[in-house]
This record gives structure tokens, sequence and C-alpha cells, in this order.
């Protein structure tokens, strides 16, 4: 991905031609309005649109921005069905809804011009352990609907390809790290030093980190100067009870739960302090943590077999084999964070998403 030149507005004025570009997208506060700014800040708000769907406290969703909400996709589906017919290109921000998608279904013609910009676990459904009847229909829609879409949008080559495999995908790929939530952000404060090794296990509350098997990976060590940082405050909070409780269990006060959102800067300063990453997830995800983390000199483990794995060793990164760890090593390649500093940055985001905004 090479480095490319930031555009001004009003070079980026009247790319939408005839009609806006809408955005879709399921409601994840942590993306929206991000998202939204950076699109306001970098081009021409007025030329795009969003609706937001899907659940959303009232206090998370801002009343003055021109955002559309719709909380039941059906109980709108005719406006929405307009809303698709009129518009210049649609931008789907990950594909979870299953209302979406029957939406979607309804007006087959107007799928090449639908970009879907690939999650993981909107793709990764595919491969779920539980398949029950809803499953099974649910993946007939996608299947309908995933090989008609004209437009993929991913950094993760790896990830379109396995939607050519998995859903007769034949769409354009545009090469996009999608979001400011990817963007590689220096710490302001210089990197600590500190005793002993401080170690961040997963990025969520979700049981796709496979929390318990790390930790036993990580039990040998007990008895060192560890700190284990996880974060715990988005996602399933039962599952999160119980990841607190056996981290507890097997490392005592050395186990660090994070329960509640800390602000980004705070984030960023503890990502910092990180000396080792593990990432035990079985499919693409937490993207944005990793690469933030492989920027700031942390080594990081993660599976050897992940779509996201092969990108990252294609650019160069200096990575490490979950299936290897065996030790507190913490010494890792210095080009890891040129190679994603000159990658991971604004002007390499908006260039991506202009070409995909100008795009015929």
């Amino acid at each position: 991905m090479a480095l490319k030149s930031e555009l001004t507005k009003n070079q980026m004025s009247g790319l939408c031609g005839n009609g806006v570009v809408l955005h879709l997208f399921g409601w994840d506060k942590k993306f929206v309005m991000p998202f939204f700014d950076f699109v306001a800040e970098h081009f021409l708000i007025e030329e795009h649109r969003f609706i937001v769907h899907g659940a959303a406290l009232n206090e998370d969703m801002p009343k003055d921005r021109g955002i559309v909400y719709f909380h039941n996709v059906l109980e709108n589906f005719l406006r929405l069905m307009a809303e698709i017919r009129s518009a210049r290109k649609v931008i789907i921000h990950g594909l979870f809804s299953s209302q979406l998608l029957y939406v979607l279904a309804l007006q087959p013609w107007l799928l090449k011009k639908c970009y879907w910009t690939i999650w993981g676990g909107d793709l990764y459904v595919h491969e779920a352990e539980r398949r029950d009847w809803r499953w099974h229909k649910n993946e007939w829609f996608r299947r309908f609907v995933i090989s008609r879409l004209g437009h993929f949008i991913t950094h993760i080559r790896g990830d379109y390809e396995f939607a050519r495999q998995w859903y007769g995908a034949s769409g354009r790929w545009h090469e996009c790290f999608l979001y400011p939530s990817n963007i590689f952000h220096p710490s302001p404060v210089a990197r600590k030093a500190h005793e002993g090794t401080n170690i961040l296990l997963g990025n969520s509350a979700s049981p796709t980190n496979y929390h318990i098997e790390a930790l036993e990976k990580l039990r040998p060590f007990s008895g060192d100067n560890i700190r284990i940082y996880c974060p715990l405050s988005y996602g399933d909070l039962g599952y999160a009870d119980y990841v607190a409780k056996v981290g507890r269990e097997f490392f005592g006060e050395k186990f660090i739960p994070l329960r509640k959102f800390i602000s980004f800067d705070s984030y960023i300063d503890l990502l910092a302090s990180i000396d080792i990453a593990i990432f035990n997830h079985k499919r693409q995800q937490a993207m944005g943590n990793i690469t933030m983390l492989l920027g700031l000199g942390s080594r990081v483990y993660m599976r050897d077999n992940l779509t996201s794995w092969a990108t990252l060793k294609n650019i160069g990164v200096d990575i490490s084999a979950i299936d290897s760890f065996n030790s507190l090593e913490t010494s890792v390649s210095s080009d890891n964070k040129y190679i994603i500093a000159g990658m991971f940055t604004v002007s390499n985001l908006i260039a991506g998403w202009h070409a995909i905004f100008k795009a015929s």
C-alpha cells in the first residue's frame, strides 16, 4: 500500500455526481461516530448519508448530525429500499444484520453498486460452530447477496479470497484499512522503563479470544514478575466475569481485568507500556490493536494460519506464532515501527476512501 498524498476538500468536491453515497452502519459506538467525523473532516459530508440500524442507547446517538436511525430494519424496509435505490453507491459497514440481508435480497439488481466493508465476524460466521436452521437460512441469503455484490473493501486480501471461496463473490476488491481506529498513533508519552514484563491478552470480552487457552500458556510464568492486562469492557459481560475469575485464580493480583472503557489517549499509553501481546483468535480479528502494538514496538503473538498473519508478513512485519510461545522474550525487529508508521496513516486512509468514493 503506497503512501499517497492527502487531497483537499475542494478536490473531493463533485466526486459523488448524482445521488449520495449511502452508508449503512450497524450501531457500534467505537466506529460509527469516528468514521462520520472522518468523512465530515476530509470529504464533503453533504454528499454522504448515514443510516444507523440496531440497538443503541439514546445517550449514545447524536441528535444533531443528520444521521438517520432505524431501531428495526424491517419496520423501515420500504424507506430503506427507497434510500438504496436513490443512492449513487451504498457502503455496507459490516454485514451482520439478517434483516439487512433480506432487504438487500429484495433488490438484487442494485447490488452491483453496493460495497461491503468486511469486518471479520461478518465473514467468518460461515465457520460458526453452531449451525441451526437460522444459520442455514441466513447462509442462503448471504450467498445470494454476497455473490451479487459489486465491490468489497478490506486491506486483508485473504478475507476477500474467503468471500470468493465461501460465497461466490466476484466483485472488485478495494484495498483500504477501513477506519480511523486503524490509524497508527505514536504514544505522546515516551515508552517508560518498568520492572518485569507487561502482557496484553486479547482485545475484548468475546469468547473468540480464547482467553482460557491463552492463560494456560501463560500459567508456567505465574511466578515471574509479570502483569497481565486483559481488556474485558466490550462484548459478553458474563463471559468477562468468567475470564476475570479464572485469571485471578491463576495469577492473583498480577492479572488486571480492564472492565471499564478508558479514553483513547489512556489506552494508547497503556499499549505503549506493553512488552508482549497475545491474540489467540482463530480468525482475523483485532487488527487495529495488533498494528498499533507492532508500531509501538511490542512483541505480538498470534496464530500463523490467519489471513491477518499473511497480510502482516507480506508487508515485512516481524510477528510471532502463538504455538511457539515458550518464554517472556520481548525483542522484536525495529523495522516494525517504520513499516506500520509509514502505512497506517491518515493520508493513506483518505486516499483509500477517495478511490472508493470516486470509483465507477
